[in-house]
């Protein structure tokens, strides 16, 4: 499909003149960034190096730390990039490639979250029964439905805004997004209108759905059974949970700042309301499964001080 944009370039129009400040900005999120880095690339390698942690939930884990490698990587340079200069402009094909990047890492990550809560559903609900429902063609399947889903459907979505023509060349961003691009559309949107409602509902009934299901199966479990029971729900359910709601939290915030006319609301804040899914959810992750998961955090001590560590610490 032939791109019809008129323009060559997008101003992102969020930034401002810092001053000295800015070079205190760019150190934070350098320090950030090689903070993630560090830690996802550490998890990963501690899952994969080690055979006792191959198991589907710390398989669905190294999938959800890649992604959040992923997102960050395609991000903070370029923050830092735009914080040091005076021209806070992008070409389009770069703009389009940004929206591709941001949206996949999103919605990945929220099929990441529904998969990893099905699998507590089937470890809880079904202990006796989970080695024979969650074999390993099983989580080689939902490794891959859970990646490849979001790409195409992200992919069909960037199509449709690419084959619009752009009348306009600002939005009010620190970054690219798709809604924003489309509101500088003077050519007919109705198509991304309705897909737009589509992409939504998918996620809220195919995604979101599943996760209130399994969360209801395992509160009746724990109501109803023993004292174990309940004490391995709350192990294993509670980084799940906290990093889930954490991630819907920066969504929703990014989508009331880009929905709702907020110009009373200090520009700082719009901006860290924007960025807070894209960078602290990443930051989070790793740092709550490392220090939540006794397995885990036994392996990272092992690999770091080189001694045995006992699994329950």
């Amino acid at each position: 499909m032939v791109n019809a944009t008129r323009v060559s370039h997008i101003t992102l129009a969020a930034y401002f003149e810092a001053g000295i400040l800015k070079y205190l900005l760019f150190v934070l999120l350098m320090l950030l960034y090689i903070l993630i880095v560090f830690s996802d690339v550490f998890l990963i390698v501690v899952i994969t190096t080690n055979r006792s942690l191959h198991e589907p939930m710390y398989m669905f884990l190294c999938s959800l730390f890649v992604n959040e490698l992923f997102g960050s990587t395609g991000l903070f340079p370029f923050l830092m990039v735009q914080i040091l200069s005076d021209i806070h402009t992008v070409s389009t094909s770069f703009c389009f490639l940004q929206i591709f990047q941001v949206y996949s890492y999103s919605h990945v990550e929220f099929c990441n979250l529904a998969v990893m809560s099905y699998d507590r559903y089937l470890a809880i609900c079904f202990p006796l029964q989970y080695n024979t429902r969650m074999t390993l063609n099983k989580v080689a399947m939902l490794v891959a439905l859970l990646w490849i889903y979001p790409l195409f459907e992200v992919a069909v979505m960037l199509s449709l805004t690419v084959r619009l023509e752009l009348c306009g060349n600002s939005i009010n961003k620190v970054y690219c997004d798709n809604y924003s691009t489309v509101k500088l559309a003077c050519s007919d949107t109705s198509v991304n209108n309705i897909f737009g409602i589509i992409y939504i509902f998918t996620i809220i009934f195919g995604v979101v759905i599943l996760i209130i299901f399994t969360y209801m199966r395992i509160l009746k479990v724990c109501f109803s059974g023993s004292k174990q029971t309940r004490q391995k729900a709350v192990s294993t359910c509670t980084p799940h949970l906290a990093s889930l709601l954490n991630f819907t939290f920066g969504c929703f915030f990014e989508m009331v700042q880009s929905r709702f006319n907020l110009s009373s609301v200090p520009n700082m804040l719009r901006i860290f309301l924007s960025l807070y899914f894209l960078t602290c959810q990443p930051l989070f992750t790793p740092v709550l499964y490392g220090l939540q998961l006794s397995q885990l955090r036994s392996f990272c001590k092992h690999l770091v001080f080189g001694k045995k560590v006992g699994s329950h610490l």
